[in-house]
């Protein structure tokens, strides 16, 4: 292989690929991203076997076609420390040769094909949805998910694309985040209740599609997820086991009571509160009542704290007990100006938090003592 790149796209694209590529590997040729140049387009691809990257890159001019296998490390060193616009590629088979205006390098290479294969996107089936609310709904749910649980399969956020509409739902068992939207269906594309997707796999593809504003491609199939934007091609393997039968666990806004609230001033009364709770004592009591909310904490040690802050409510005196580490991660991935709607029933109960956008939240109170 031989060919030119421009050093600022390769290391755009490079970086990208070496994020799935693991640093130690019983299987050293996984520490290395491939490069597969042809006259019409030039791919990296990088695996640690359960998450798979094909990412294009552009600025190449290919004058003979092949494929080298770039050791992580070094030759991301490399692509940092230059400083040339252009840089030449030259691989025999055995090592690489990387050569700018004032600099030279020669790398070993170990054999490509050794190289596991990436699978492509080639799928007639899948449903497509927009970048930037496909980010949204990852910040909006992965934060819930819990990889420590025994009896179901929570460590991931479950995926359903059914019609025109996706849906995921992450939980941890103590709280629950689940985002929907729109999404076109191609082909009657539709997943199933296994499509739950690793929370490493749900953190890579948002980094990957961070400056993508074009449309995404889901195509889910018996045992991985195929996602696709404008320059990379993502294919992940997914949780093994059940999800919770998630629309059991939503309580019922009719028998609960709606209080409106701005995202900005209720998050300050939590983290005001929270200020004297500790790992043994983590409860923040909430008081709704004579146009006000109360927000109040104790701690053995650490003192006590009283927040209020006006609200539109003056019907009976409500209260529960709620972590207040659950609602700021609730509203952190909201806009301190959004408003939300704070569904409340009694102590024992689920407290629900939506917005108007699709974004739901539910979490459960914690015992008064």
């Amino acid at each position: 292989m031989k060919a030119t790149c421009d050093r600022e796209k390769l290391l755009h694209a490079f970086q990208m690929a070496q994020s799935v590529a693991p640093t130690r590997s019983p299987k050293p040729i996984l520490q290395n991203v491939k490069l597969e140049a042809t006259p019409d387009e030039t791919t990296l691809m990088a695996t640690d076997l359960d998450v798979g990257i094909r990412v294009d890159v552009l600025g190449f001019q290919v004058e003979a076609p092949g494929t080298v296998v770039l050791p992580i490390g070094r030759f991301g060193s490399i692509l940092r420390e230059n400083s040339d616009e252009k840089l030449q590629l030259d691989g025999d088979g055995s090592k690489v040769r990387v050569r700018g205006d004032r600099s030279e390098f020669h790398l070993p290479m170990e054999n490509p094909d050794e190289f596991p294969g990436i699978t492509p996107f080639q799928e007639e089936k899948y449903h497509k949805l927009g970048a930037r609310f496909f980010r949204e709904l990852v910040r909006r749910t992965v934060f819930a998910t819990d990889s420590e649980s025994s009896r179901f399969a929570l460590g991931g956020v479950l995926l359903e694309l059914v019609g025109e509409q996706i849906s995921a739902v992450a939980t941890d068992g103590r709280r629950m985040a689940r985002q929907q939207g729109p999404a076109v269906a191609v082909g009657g594309h539709e997943t199933r209740e296994k499509t739950i997707v690793p929370t490493r796999s749900m953190q890579l593809l948002e980094r990957v599609l961070a400056d993508n504003e074009e449309d995404v491609l889901l195509a889910a199939r018996d045992n991985d997820l195929l996602v696709k934007s404008q320059r990379a091609t993502i294919c992940t393997r997914l949780v093994e086991g059940r999800f919770p039968k998630w629309r059991d666990v939503f309580p019922r806004t009719d028998q609960m009571t709606r209080m409106e609230f701005t995202v900005g001033p209720f998050h300050s009364a939590v983290r005001q509160a929270a200020i004297v709770t500790s790992e043994t004592h983590r409860g923040v009591d909430f008081t709704f009542a004579d146009g006000k909310m109360v927000v109040s904490a104790r701690g053995a040690e650490l003192g006590e704290s009283r927040v209020e802050l006006p609200i539109g409510y003056d019907g009976p005196e409500l209260s529960l007990t709620l972590d207040p580490r659950f609602l700021s991660d609730f509203l952190r991935v909201l806009d301190p100006d959004a408003v939300f709607n704070f569904f409340v029933r009694d102590p024992e109960s689920a407290a629900l938090a939506e917005t108007t956008d699709g974004y739901s939240y539910v979490i459960m109170p914690l015992a008064r003592d």
